[in-house]
């Protein structure tokens, strides 16, 4: 089935499969803003639930008890139910017996997108459904294409950041992984710094959104408030596509954390209660 959402300015068109957004078309100048999946990576935006990444080993332990996940969790490998609404589109899943072998606990998941203007918002909300305290952790993984359009070159897009920048870099490249001091208020596109990085992560940002320019020309705004970290990658092979990816928690950088709730980001939710968070990019 079909899952869109238009305006005067732009369309909309999500899938069943993950919850994805399949489309984002800026009307106003013809131009798609979503990376399709077909050059060195084969996704496009999954959500990363219950786990950002994976342990050390792979797996890791509930209550002495191991269970292991594919990477980034259980929501990008999943079908979500669909529904469209007149203003609205919600995906909704729910904790089975597939699941639980992989992540032994009772959830309600949901993710709702909605239009405003230019802009594309993405509402999540996470219930435990069950009967004991549930530890998670919850990120993003849009893809944008970029260059937008022929004859553009990637290192000519830069992120402006709302604020001058006095933050930590997470240096993954080694081990054990260091906390580096770095000050930007802009950051030039370079396939080089990433693959260096392996990821470039920061933590402790003050921004609350970022605008990616072309030589200066404003594109789109990220807006990604109240998240501890925004990662940066592409492909190793040279793609054109980035992702900007506000996360909660982030993947194991060395051994021993295999005890999943006291992992560096883990949440935990009681019975009944719910998680909220959302982001939105815009169109400029």
């Amino acid at each position: 089935m079909e899952y869109v959402l238009e305006n005067e300015h732009v369309r909309l068109e999500c899938m069943e499969q993950a919850g994805q957004m399949k489309h984002f078309i800026d009307k106003d100048r013809n131009v798609e803003l979503l990376y399709q999946g077909d050059q060195g990576w084969s996704g496009r935006n999954p959500s990363l639930f219950p786990i950002v990444g994976n342990t050390w080993t792979k797996d890791y332990k509930i209550d002495g008890k191991t269970y292991a996940m594919k990477n980034h969790g259980l929501i990008r490998y999943a079908d979500l139910k669909g529904k469209q609404e007149r203003d609205a589109i919600l995906f909704t899943f729910d904790s089975n017996e597939d699941t639980k072998a992989q992540y032994p606990f009772d959830f309600h998941y949901e993710m709702r997108y909605t239009l405003e203007q230019k802009t594309c918002k993405i509402h999540y909300s996470i219930t435990n459904t069950g009967v004991r305290t549930m530890p998670f952790t919850f990120g993003l993984h849009p893809a944008f294409r970029i260059p937008q359009k022929p004859g553009e070159v990637f290192e000519d897009y830069s992120f402006v950041f709302e604020k001058e920048e006095h933050a930590k870099q997470m240096m993954i490249d080694r081990q054990p992984h260091e906390l580096k001091d770095v000050t930007f208020k802009e950051w030039k596109l370079s396939y080089e710094e990433i693959y260096q990085a392996l990821t470039i992560i920061y933590q402790d940002l003050q921004s609350k959104y970022l605008t990616v320019c072309y030589k200066g020309e404003p594109r789109i705004r990220f807006h990604f408030d109240g998240f501890p970290y925004l990662a940066i990658w592409t492909h190793e092979k040279k793609s054109d596509f980035i992702c900007i990816e506000p996360w909660y928690g982030h993947a194991d950088f060395e051994p021993g954390h295999d005890d999943f709730y006291t992992r560096e980001g883990t949440m935990c939710l009681e019975p009944g209660e719910t998680f909220e968070t959302e982001y939105s990019y815009e169109a400029l």
